[in-house]
């Protein structure tokens, strides 16, 4: 026997001393080794009854090159295409919202950094008190307001421009799952809107809010999807000219 033999032989345990307590870590990390000291696994982190299995994985073997799909006209749709298709819809995009007390340029800020040109404006409980467009933050308003209460443009706040929830329009998710792109045209071009919200109503009896937001539509979406050239975002006269000559061609 050589000597790196005995450095790694482990002592025999002295006449009847207890053995040494197994290490937690270990002991977790190997769960058929059982000890009544084992510390409780939370609900969450608990093995689950049939094992997740790890999926196939692969490397590009020589001559083979991975290469990113093109945009192609998949986003693009048909005036009878399901309404759904030009909706966005809340369970699967996050909301981006502003508050009631948020200046207008904060709220201008908060589009250009999300890419939208309208917020919804909630509060504490994120109830939907109204909404605010790109056109209600550059429009005429607020210069009228800042021209009849002598402040600065920036000193007007979002509640004062903003459509409130009772004045903006909504469809019903049921209907909307029936109807198509050019029923939603015609709602907007009825309502004389760029956006209508989508709500969802929860079964009878179910504890909670009874009306929660499922989704939005907008008409610049909406024209970019059948592929009409971009118009000006404050013009909503031309957008629906467009709109509906893509939709009768």
């Amino acid at each position: 026997m050589t000597v790196k033999d005995e450095d790694h032989r482990k002592p025999p345990a002295p006449a009847g001393a207890k053995p040494k307590p197994a290490d937690h870590f270990v002991d977790l990390m190997f769960s058929g080794l059982g000890h009544s000291s084992r510390l409780p696994v939370p609900p969450h982190h608990r093995v689950p009854e049939e094992p997740y299995h790890p999926l196939r994985q692969s490397k590009a073997t020589p001559h083979v090159t991975y290469y990113l799909r093109r945009q192609t006209s998949a986003g693009q749709v048909r005036p009878d295409s399901p309404a759904t298709d030009v909706m966005t819809d809340l369970t699967r995009a996050a909301a981006v919202t502003t508050r009631a007390f948020a200046t207008l340029d904060e709220a201008e800020q908060t589009m250009i950094a999300h890419g939208v040109r309208a917020l919804f404006v909630v509060d504490d409980d994120r109830a939907v008190l109204g909404m605010i467009t790109s056109t209600d933050v550059l429009g005429e308003r607020p210069i009228q307001l800042s021209q009849q209460r002598g402040i600065r443009h920036d000193e007007v706040i979002v509640r004062e421009v903003m459509t409130p929830a009772d004045r903006m329009e909504a469809m019903d998710f049921d209907d909307v799952q029936h109807a198509r792109v050019g029923d939603v045209v015609a709602t907007l071009r009825l309502s004389g809107r760029q956006h209508a919200l989508v709500i969802e109503r929860a079964p009878a009896g179910a504890a909670g809010p009874t009306h929660m937001v499922r989704g939005i539509f907008s008409l610049t979406q909406i024209a970019r999807q059948l592929g009409v050239p971009p118009q000006s975002a404050h013009d909503l006269a031309r957008t629906f000219v467009a709109i509906e000559a893509a939709l009768s061609s």
